[in-house]
């Protein structure tokens, strides 16, 4: 019987043949496809430097979201990236999961319960020096505005020590709104088959010692809401009611 969800194998993914292949899927068809979507602007790709791994947190508006951050990325960086991927979304159907995998290098968490499984499935990797894409709101925006974070890209960092990239991507909602993006305000906006969208990489960000891991939680989070109102130009963006 087919194992999916959870139970979906990825160890595969890494291995020599799927990592040659995906190089070759990835450079010769997403990135182009990535680049005919959008003019894509990357800014603060500086940051993305020194050792790694590095656990990039990112806003989530659509399904384009992790294409356009893996294009985003230099390459070096991107061939040793994962992505942690919704598992009710994309591990549920061989076919989908199987593409997901491939493709993306993706690994299914939990985004409806704590979850130890694919939390620690994330924490050998990331220890294992893979660089980890985690969109922390837990799913695509439903109006627009940054969620909530969930704590998992905190727990990561704190306790394999890695870096963290405060990541954030704009305007992707308007690529293809009404068949990529969840919020009213892209899927009833014209449905663009090209539009500007701009990746900006902020300042790598550490658990400190003694740090506790609720407040590096918020610490990321307020940073990539601070890019989201430098970029954006809404001063209200990741600004939550309880702090006006």
């Amino acid at each position: 019987m087919t194992k999916l969800g959870m139970d979906f194998p990825t160890k595969w993914a890494r291995g020599y043949t799927a990592r040659s292949l995906r190089q070759l899927i990835q450079g010769c068809f997403m990135v182009p496809y990535a680049r005919f979507l959008t003019t894509l602007e990357v800014r603060g790709v500086e940051h993305v430097a020194g050792e790694r791994p590095f656990i990039f947190v990112a806003n989530h508006t659509s399904h384009a979201d992790t294409i356009l951050l893996l294009s985003a990325l230099p390459v070096k960086e991107r061939q040793r990236t994962v992505v942690a991927a919704a598992m009710d979304s994309f591990f549920m159907h061989y076919g989908q999961a199987f593409r997901t995998v491939l493709y993306f290098n993706a690994i299914p968490v939990d985004r409806l319960k704590v979850n130890r499984r694919s939390a620690q499935l994330a924490l050998e990797l990331v220890e294992d020096d893979w660089n980890l894409v985690i969109y922390p709101e837990g799913g695509r925006t439903p109006d627009g505005q940054l969620q909530e974070f969930k704590g998992g890209a905190a727990y990561l960092a704190e306790r394999s020590k890695a870096t963290v990239i405060p990541t954030y991507i704009h305007e992707s909602g308007l690529l293809k709104g009404p068949k990529y993006a969840k919020a009213p305000i892209y899927v009833n906006a014209p449905s663009e088959r090209r539009h500007h969208v701009i990746i900006t990489f902020g300042d790598p960000l550490r658990c400190e010692v003694g740090e506790n891991m609720r407040h590096f939680n918020v610490r990321i989070e307020q940073a990539v809401a601070e890019l989201g109102r430098e970029v954006s130009g809404d001063a209200n963006y990741g600004v939550r009611s309880e702090d006006l």
